[in-house]
């Protein structure tokens, strides 16, 4: 495939490193501890319009680009990994309004959320609901006037409580295997609705992650999603497949910011006499800390190009990129802490912080043991394509010279050729 990144997403890409270096990066430290939202850099970020980069211009956005989304939060991510998660939750919230609102809806609630008035956070997860999407409880049930009343929790709202749209995904019809769920657009404020207990993580902690809680929350039917029931896990799958790219570019991000203090550390550490970066084994780190970094750059780069183009094969390529993206985070942060040595395990290093930020991507948005899956199955689906390459497969048949009373089941790896045969 051919990959060239247009022209006005290299703009936004220049306009977050700016925000990223003045506004992101002195403050990372300072809301890391106090667990607080970073509203100075959102303030200028949606004052130069990059809450719009990935929505549409009919919609108030710009051009309506994953791949400009990824630039921007690869670049907000260098410089503070929590605050890439709280720049790219805002897009995550807002995919199920464009790929499945109906025109009402997107031109209500898209305007407001490209120009940074309101912030946008999704609601799938549940306590006992995670990667299987489908075992949701959080109940959406019909009225006889065609309202809507939704009764139930979630768990790991992400900007939960500085959002003030979210799209919540809940079950209405519990008999039906693919109709089963709905999504709905829940308002800040609306009665019923409220913030419940707010996580103590380990990392990005600057970004807030909530329970929310939906007490017999009374929404009209021009806040089903889509305008029609049963089609929440459709809306949910293509949300996530335009939202993994960024939480790929995330990891890229992270890894990079690593990789800068890494290299510039190694530079000024002096261990018998001259830099810890003349030593081939710090060398030998750094060169796979670069070389990993930059592979999962442009599979990142290929899968938001990819999802932008809406081909058929943007589940596998998303599912990849996240997989490799955020594994390569993790490997870089832990490189990163050993080049600082000891001072990597300290506090008031930011390498420690880079290392605590990383080991969320490879469980939010689908676990990589999940995106591994969903990568098998479509190679496993794909392999169709590829019964030109039987004839140069050698295929094997046993001769049992006449041996009876020999039974096949279904386990034993054997073909039908040799059954025939025996």
């Amino acid at each position: 495939m051919s990959l060239e990144i247009p022209e006005k997403a290299l703009q936004w890409q220049k306009k977050a490193r700016e925000i990223a270096d003045k506004y992101v990066r002195p403050l990372a430290q300072k809301y890391d501890r106090l667990q607080e939202y970073n509203w100075e850099a959102t303030k200028i970020v949606a004052q130069e319009g990059l809450l719009g980069c990935f929505i549409p211009e009919e919609y108030g956005g710009a051009d309506g680009s994953v791949l400009s989304l990824c630039l921007v939060v690869e670049e907000l991510a260098k410089a503070d990994s929590g605050y890439g998660v709280a720049f790219a939750v805002n897009a995550l919230g807002s995919f199920p309004l464009l790929v499945g609102g109906t025109e009402e809806q997107k031109k209500k609630y898209l305007p407001q959320i490209a120009s940074g008035e309101k912030l946008c956070a999704f609601c799938l997860s549940e306590k006992f609901a995670g990667s299987d999407a489908g075992g949701l409880k959080c109940r959406g049930e019909e009225n006889d006037d065609g309202s809507w009343t939704l009764k139930g929790e979630k768990k790991w709202t992400t900007n939960g409580g500085v959002a003030d749209i979210y799209t919540v995904f809940a079950v209405t019809d519990p008999t039906s295997r693919s109709r089963r769920i709905s999504a709905f657009i829940v308002e800040k404020g609306t009665d019923g609705f409220t913030i419940g207990k707010s996580e103590d993580k380990m990392g990005i902690r600057c970004v807030p992650v909530v329970e929310t809680h939906f007490d017999g929350v009374k929404l009209s039917n021009d806040q089903l999603l889509g305008g029609r029931a049963g089609l929440g896990f459709k809306h949910s799958m293509m949300t996530l497949d335009l939202a993994r790219p960024g939480v790929a570019a995330q990891a890229v991000g992270a890894a990079q910011g690593a990789l800068d203090l890494a290299m510039v550390y190694a530079n000024r550490r002096r261990q018998f006499g001259k830099p810890i970066s003349s030593f081939q084994m710090v060398q030998a780190l750094l060169a796979d800390m670069a070389t990993q970094t930059e592979a999962a750059r442009w599979l990142v780069y290929a899968a938001a190009a990819a999802a932008d183009r809406r081909e058929p094969n943007v589940t596998k390529r998303a599912a990849m990129a996240k997989c490799f993206a955020t594994d390569t985070a993790v490997k870089v942060a832990t490189d990163a802490v050993q080049v600082f040595g000891g001072y990597g395990f300290m506090e008031d290093y930011p390498i420690a912080k880079f290392y605590r930020d990383s080991k969320i991507l490879q469980i939010y948005e689908g676990t990589n043991q999940i995106q591994r899956l969903v990568i098998a199955r479509n190679l496993i689906k794909e392999a169709s394509q590829l019964t030109h390459l039987d004839a140069f497969i050698p295929e094997e048949t046993q001769d049992l010279y006449g041996a009876t009373g020999i039974e096949f089941s279904d386990d034993d790896n054997i073909t039908s050729t040799e059954k025939t045969r025996a």
